[in-house]
């Protein structure tokens, strides 16, 4: 496009003034009634950035726990690096085919195939959780 020419692209890959934006969080002012005591209300601000957490952090949980399980494999592996190499051989490819990203899942797999590498990344999972609640 020459400089100077009317036709407006974007350097991004899609234009964003061409596609219609879906707003992700809204702030509207609302004109409040009168109250009990007769008074006059005023503007109020309704604003939905803060969430819906009204039935609870379990999501949250799922992804702290999903975390740990990653942080304990990635110890696993460089404990298994140093001191038994063929088993490192074994869970690097095993995680390279099933990624410890949804922890309950890779560890079900896991287990099915080496239980004591299972057992193993569990236990380091509590103890990394254990130090990060000290931490805290």
């Amino acid at each position: 496009v020459a400089v100077g020419s009317s036709s407006s692209t974007s350097l991004f890959a899609g234009d964003w003034r061409r596609r219609p934006r879906r707003a992700t969080c809204s702030v509207r002012l609302r004109q409040c009634g009168r109250g009990r005591g007769g008074r006059s209300g005023g503007l109020a601000i309704v604003s939905n950035l803060g969430g819906s957490y009204d039935v609870g952090f379990g999501d949250v949980d799922l992804q702290l726990m999903n975390y740990f399980t990653y942080k304990a494999v990635r110890t696993v592996l460089t404990q298994l690096y140093e001191m038994n190499p063929p088993s490192y051989r074994w869970l690097y490819n095993f995680v390279a085919v099933n990624k410890p990203t949804d922890g309950k899942l890779f560890l079900r797999a896991l287990g099915k195939e080496r239980q004591e590498l299972a057992e193993r990344v569990m236990i380091t999972r509590l103890s990394l959780y254990g130090k990060w609640i000290k931490e805290m």
